[in-house]
């Protein structure tokens, strides 16, 4: 891929050896866990658990971010392509269920280069978990290496996404992103024991107050990918964190009420495979602690 760095569709257009694009992160990989995690969607993290490994920095950096310590303050540990390519093995060995890149995006390139080492070595899927922010022509380069995409689907609402993610074109770039894992996953596989082999999981995050903004956001993604074609997880897990007190609507749980009538609307839209989140999860209980040291 080019020196200047457009992984994403901020392209930023810089050279991330000498300065820092809106991700903030180094052109080395910078990581702040690896290790087995059992809180994603059950088809995901069946068994002993999804093999994750969390990248620092992000090409969103929402204010409300659970994982703000590492999408906006860059806590992590910098690390080669092929220590990357060794905890991959490493999370293989200890029994992980596939190998999930949690926020990949600003380090495609390294990861393609990572998984041409190990790939072969590999008997799991891969999961490439995003904010659903993608650029196409980094997609493309992807296909072939990932088996699962479990894609954020944020906002429809540019003034929201705007506001929120300091994206207004958020929803127009995100639903071409989610069409293009499609393309190249096809219909999400899940065998007898309801573990997915590939596929493409949209996941959406009901905030509060921004339910009717939920609801077109499916409404609309629906007229570009068919329900047949992907998967989807509703959340209920947020709680106020991070720059959240500077936005009264957003400075709460969401409710109860407010997390239903989107199931209730996504419920008729046809999809044929969904997945629900418990209101118990809204607590940061549920964020892993960050503790990456290379060797340990």
């Amino acid at each position: 891929m080019a020196k200047n760095c457009n992984l994403c569709p901020r392209q930023c257009n810089i050279d991330r050896t000498k300065s820092l694009g809106y991700c903030q992160s180094p052109d080395t990989v910078r990581i702040a866990r690896v290790g087995l995690h059992e809180w994603e969607e059950p088809c995901i993290s069946y068994g002993k658990g999804s093999g994750t490994i969390f990248f620092s920095g992000c090409n969103l950096r929402c204010v409300y971010c659970q994982n703000n310590e590492i999408s906006s303050y860059l806590h992590g540990t910098e690390i080669s392509v092929y220590t990357l390519a060794d905890e991959m093995l490493k999370l293989q060995d200890m029994g992980a269920v596939n190998i999930n890149f949690v926020t990949p995006t600003h380090y495609a390139d390294k990861i393609i280069l990572a998984l041409d080492r190990v790939k072969h070595k590999l008997q799991i899927p891969t999961v490439y978990n995003c904010g659903g922010y993608e650029n196409i022509e980094t997609l493309k380069a992807l296909d072939g290496y990932v088996d699962i995409y479990l894609p954020d689907l944020k906002y429809y609402s540019p003034k929201i996404s705007k506001k929120y993610s300091g994206c207004g074109d958020y929803f127009d770039v995100a639903v071409k992103a989610i069409a293009e894992m499609a393309r190249q996953t096809g219909k999400p596989t899940i065998d007898d024991d309801g573990h997915m082999k590939s596929g493409t999981m949209v996941r959406h995050l009901v905030l509060p107050s921004m339910y009717k903004d939920s609801i077109e956001a499916f409404d609309n993604l629906v007229k570009t990918v068919k329900p047949q074609e992907i998967a989807v997880s509703i959340m209920c897990q947020y709680f106020p964190t991070h720059l959240s007190k500077n936005y009264p609507e957003i400075n709460r749980k969401t409710t109860t009420l407010e997390y239903m009538k989107v199931v209730n609307f996504v419920r008729t839209l046809g999809f044929e495979y969904g997945f629900m989140q418990d209101k118990s999860s809204a607590k940061k209980d549920y964020v892993p602690v960050f503790d990456y040291k290379q060797g340990e």
